[in-house]
């Protein structure tokens, strides 16, 4: 048998064929080998220049051009920037040995850059950024509102991120509001983003699980402020000054992670913590939002308007009136009626 030119009608006839691969010539097989190549290299070189596919083109892992976008936007989080970049780093670096996806608990009061380093991320990986279809994203209140429902959302989520990896292995999953999701969502989770997780051939070892929560805000910002009067500087503080706080209360208070076996079967890799906003840290973000309209923020207008805002604005927590309650969160709409 002789493979037609057309491939598809040739795969045809090899279903209907009773023994299709011993009933083909050698050279007949060889035609197929050439097309299935052809068909790969037609991807690679046409449609996949404009097309997104799961390829070093549409997922270009731009982590110098992170490092430098944080390091110059990024506000007060020190320890982020520390150990955000470097993980990210050594988990694409090793993909081909990697056993399991790369895992990051995100912790810290609002305003404090947890969505805003999140997007940093999906636009350095991939060259949609945020918009790009492996790039999948939960919010809590939306897409988890009912407590009594959990069953069904562990169903979903369990379909909707395989589904997703046999798409494409390097896929990111964020799931913001976790503090807003009900207990036991992530449960069926954990057996996803373990080591060897699936027997299906299956592969999550490349994809990257990112967690976003506002649980234990105000212990980071208890600790700080207390590591901060016994004579510490905020800038010498580490990772290791949180984490432990940080995964003891995530399984503890209420949310998506309370009590989950996420926790308890250790495949969470980081949990980072983003750090309360001093008044420096949002004066700083207020400057920033002028430059971004394109003013300059020290001009005498500019500086009145700041120090207007810092002073009708902007509450501290009560305990050590030190860490602005909103961080930076209700700045941008604060500046942009100002100027307008």
């Amino acid at each position: 048998m002789r493979c037609p030119r057309m491939l598809p009608l040739c795969l045809t006839v090899l279903v209907i064929l009773p023994h299709p691969l011993q009933s083909l010539e050698p050279l007949s097989m060889g035609a197929i080998g050439g097309a299935v190549a052809m068909g790969m290299y037609f991807k690679e070189y046409t449609y996949c220049r404009f097309s997104e596919c799961c390829d070093d083109r549409s997922i270009p892992a731009r982590i110098h051009e992170l490092e430098r976008s944080l390091e110059s936007t990024l506000i007060g989080q020190h320890i982020v920037k520390q150990h955000i970049v470097p993980a990210l780093k050594a988990h694409i670096a090793s993909s081909d040995k990697s056993r399991k996806p790369l895992v990051i608990s995100f912790h810290g009061q609002p305003g404090t850059g947890k969505n805003f380093v999140a997007d940093q991320i999906a636009n350095a990986l991939y060259l949609k950024g945020s918009k790009s279809n492996y790039v999948t994203k939960y919010l809590g209140q939306a897409d988890f509102p009912n407590e009594s429902q959990v069953g069904s959302y562990k169903a979903k989520i369990n379909l909707e991120v395989r589904q997703t990896l046999r798409s494409c292995p390097r896929s990111l999953f964020i799931f913001d509001e976790v503090d807003k999701m009900p207990s036991g969502v992530f449960d069926a989770l954990t057996s996803l983003v373990d080591y060897n997780a699936f027997v299906d051939g299956t592969d999550n070892t490349k994809a990257i699980f990112i967690f976003l929560s506002n649980t234990a805000g105000s212990h980071i910002a208890g600790h700080l402020g207390s590591m901060m009067k016994n004579g510490r500087l905020r800038e010498d503080t580490r990772l290791s000054d949180f984490e432990p706080l940080l995964r003891k209360a995530a399984y503890n208070m209420d949310g998506g992670m309370k009590k989950t076996t996420m926790i308890e079967s250790l495949v969470i890799d980081h949990f980072i913590p983003f750090l309360p906003m001093e008044k420096a840290h949002v004066i700083k973000c207020l400057e920033a939002e002028f430059v971004r309209w394109f003013r300059d923020p020290t001009q005498p207008k500019a500086q009145e308007i700041i120090e207007d805002i810092i002073n009708s604005s902007i509450s501290y927590d009560r305990t050590h009136s030190l860490f602005a309650i909103s961080g930076c969160k209700t700045l941008e709409k604060k500046v942009a009626m100002a100027i307008h």
